[in-house]
């Protein structure tokens, strides 16, 4: 009876904590729908900014009050931060010749669906250098059962990618290894779209 009673138990925990993987998989999926125009809006206005002036953000503080920004020069990197109002914060994208008329609306909307990292990362195929848009995100409406994983993370690919049968993103078309980025690894929302839950926001 005791035995019988053990393996109702074990399989009753197999198959929560099966449900809570499909409800992980499910959330983020639906996450990325319902803050598509956003999200998108998001990496398109980083990767023109980006193209003319090189940097990258990050919100510090759990309120989303702190920004960091690192401007990217030929010789260095220069990294501030600021109080989401604080008007230095303005004097000091001016400085770096950006114009604050996009700087300042791309980190609102950023602050607005609780994004706290975008960066461009670099990566090769064949011997040929590549980038990415990386986005980082801590959703607070939802929060993820049986994981400590805290962060939802999207990758903007230029070209469509190459996923196995699970749908998880691939080197490249003739090797079959998974590309992991910053040792997580990442499954497809569409061609050039994919997600990953992190433990680390970047």
């Amino acid at each position: 009876m005791r035995r019988n009673c053990l393996l109702i138990l074990l399989l009753g925990c197999m198959a929560v904590v099966c449900s809570s993987c499909f409800s992980n998989k499910k959330l983020a999926a639906n996450y990325y729908y319902e803050n598509e125009a956003a999200l998108n809006d998001i990496e398109q206005s980083y990767r023109k900014l980006y193209k003319y002036k090189p940097f990258s953000v990050e919100f510090t503080d759990r309120d989303l009050d702190y920004v960091s920004i690192t401007f990217i020069t030929e010789k260095l990197k220069y990294i501030y931060e600021f109080g989401f109002n604080e008007p230095r914060l303005a004097d000091s994208i001016r400085r770096f010749q950006m114009d604050t008329a996009t700087v300042l609306p791309l980190l609102r909307k950023m602050r607005e669906i609780h994004c706290v990292w975008v960066n461009n990362l670099d990566y090769y195929v064949d011997g040929q250098k590549k980038n990415m848009t990386f986005l980082s995100m801590k959703p607070i409406l939802w929060k993820l059962p049986f994981t400590d994983k805290k962060y939802y993370i999207l990758t903007f690919f230029n070209q469509p990618q190459y996923f196995d049968g699970e749908g998880r993103l691939l080197a490249n078309r003739k090797q079959r290894r998974l590309r992991r980025i910053n040792d997580d690894v990442f499954k497809r929302i569409n061609d050039k779209v994919c997600y990953a839950l992190s433990e680390r926001f970047r």
